[in-house]
């Protein structure tokens, strides 16, 4: 009991250094959620460092808000970890306090694992939590200082897959939503992601861990989601590897062409190498991409 004390106000003190505030995503008991008291969180730390999360319960969203008095444009970022754990540090905490250093302000978004546990429907779990960040940043816009049509989203690997399908599917009534504003992004942020569920191309514990192991093809083709982009995607920046063997590039260069077909913005940078969960950088080239994205942040007036 006294090292979890410990590890609690660890965690504490780094958070107080790095955020303004954290809250709860949802109010009350979240739609479709079984109540389970045996299922708990559990957190991984280096040092008295936050790294890792698995067995989210409570989703929370912990705000980086970036300095100044103008409207701030906003980023909601979804941690990788192949829907079994968020890399909640290297993937999350990280990018938004980059993010905020360069004027945007940012989310992370401690979001649901898929699990038949804690949820009646799995599968739309996560895209719940992603859709409900939306509509809270936009109802909390004038208190946060945000431009509420400037509010984007970013995911890494399996996050990639929930950018991407909020992306496409923002409209889906996942839920009854008590916030009558729009879940849509204003623009998406997809690096090594997995976009598509389809077997020649997915990361299969993604897709089981979502869809389960018998999952209808159905199922697999609603959420491969370059079978879903229209005219009303969100502009899309993507990051990927030539190398990542975990999650091919394909699902990247797939996702492009849709993108392309229905006329939606959109720019691809394409690594040599840095496998996979390379973060925002590690080797030659691959570290080059946040500078690029700020670029196209500028292009479509997302930052000043």
């Amino acid at each position: 009991m006294r090292k979890l004390v410990i590890l609690f106000l660890l965690f504490s003190t780094f958070i107080s250094k790095a955020q303004d505030f954290e809250i709860d995503l949802w109010e009350g008991k979240i739609p479709g959620s079984i109540e389970n008291n045996e299922y708990q969180e559990e957190q991984k730390f280096d040092g008295d460092q936050l790294t890792g999360v698995s067995k989210v319960k409570e989703p929370k969203l912990y705000a980086y808000l970036a300095k100044g008095d103008s409207l701030k444009s906003a980023v909601i970022i979804f941690p990788g970890g192949g829907y079994s754990h968020l890399a909640i540090d290297k993937e999350g905490f990280k990018l938004a306090e980059w993010l905020a250093s360069e004027g945007i302000s940012a989310f992370v978004l401690k979001y649901r694992l898929p699990s038949d546990e804690i949820m009646e429907d799995k599968s739309v779990g996560p895209l719940m939590d992603a859709q409900r960040a939306v509509r809270v940043l936009r109802t909390n816009a004038e208190k946060w200082n945000l431009d509420s049509n400037k509010i984007g989203i970013m995911g890494f690997s399996a996050g990639g897959h929930l950018a991407a399908t909020l992306s496409t599917h923002f409209d889906e009534k996942v839920y009854s939503a008590e916030i009558e504003k729009s879940a849509r992004p204003d623009f998406s942020i997809l690096v090594y992601p997995v976009v598509s569920l389809t077997n020649e191309i997915t990361h299969r514990g993604s897709r089981e861990r979502l869809l389960g192991k018998t999952a209808s093809e159905e199922l697999v083709q609603h959420f491969s989601n370059e079978t879903r982009v229209s005219e009303d995607t969100p502009p899309t920046f993507l990051i990927h590897a030539m190398d990542d063997h975990a999650v091919p590039v394909e699902n990247s260069l797939n996702y492009l062409k849709a993108l392309k077909e229905h006329k939606v913005p959109a720019e691809i940078h394409i690594f040599e190498n840095g496998g996979h969960g390379f973060g925002m950088g590690r080797q030659l080239t691959n570290n080059t991409w946040p500078t690029s994205l700020l670029n196209w942040l500028k292009l479509h007036h997302y930052k000043n």
